[in-house]
C-alpha cells in the first residue's frame, strides 16, 4: 500500500496479488475492493471486464451519442436521449427511460480526456445534482480485446453504491451485447 496527500486529501493505493488469469480476465464485472478509490469517507467502487473488441471500438462505444444510444443504462430502461461532446470542459446529458415509464437523466462534464485510453467525467443525476460523483473508464490492449477499468468515486453514501454497482453491471453487460 502506498499513500500520497494532494491538498487536504490522502490517497492511498492498495496493490492486490493476481494469483491467476481468471482474477484479472473475467466476462463478467467485479467489484474490487474500494479502498483505493475511496475519497474521504465517500464510497466508491470499481469494475472492471474485458471485451472481445479492439480498444478503438469500445472507446467508441463511450464516446459515440448514436451507438451510446444502444446499449446504455442497466436491462431494465430505454436510452432517450444521449449527448457527448467529448473534450475536457465539454459535457455530457444521457436521458433513460424504465420500463415502468420512469425518466432519469444524468448530466457530466468531462474532466479528463486520453483518446482511446482513459475518460474522466463528473456524474450528477438531474434530481439531485449536488451529490456529484466522478467516473473513470480506462481502456487497455489486451491482445485482440480490451480490458475495461471502471471506477465510481465520492458516491453519496452506501445506497447510492449499491444502485449504481446494479446499475454499471447491467450497462457492461448490454455493452458486451452490443460489441458483439
Amino acid at each position: 500500500m502506498t499513500a500520497a496527500r494532494t491538498g487536504g486529501t490522502l490517497n492511498l493505493l492498495v496493490k492486490l496479488p493476481v494469483t491467476s488469469a481468471s482474477d484479472v480476465m473475467t466476462a463478467s464485472p467485479q467489484e474490487q475492493p474500494s479502498a483505493g478509490a475511496e475519497t474521504g469517507s465517500k464510497p466508491s467502487l470499481m469494475m472492471r471486464r474485458k471485451f472481445n473488441a479492439p480498444r478503438d471500438k469500445v472507446y467508441a462505444a463511450w464516446t459515440d451519442p448514436a451507438q451510446l444510444m444502444q446499449w446504455f443504462g442497466p436491462e431494465n430502461v430505454t436510452m432517450a436521449e444521449a449527448t457527448c461532446d467529448v473534450r475536457v470542459g465539454g459535457h455530457f446529458h444521457v436521458v433513460m427511460i424504465e420500463d415502468n415509464g420512469e425518466r432519469h437523466e444524468v448530466n457530466g462534464v468531462y474532466k479528463e480526456v486520453v483518446p482511446g485510453e482513459k475518460l474522466v467525467f463528473s456524474w450528477a443525476w438531474y434530481t439531485t445534482p449536488d451529490r456529484e460523483s466522478q467516473v473513470t473508464v480506462r481502456f487497455k490492449d489486451e491482445g485482440e480485446a480490451t480490458m475495461l477499468t471502471l471506477i465510481h468515486e465520492q458516491l453519496f453514501d452506501e445506497a447510492a453504491k449499491a444502485g449504481h454497482t446494479h446499475g454499471w453491471t447491467g450497462s457492461l453487460e448490454k455493452l458486451e451485447a452490443f460489441l458483439g
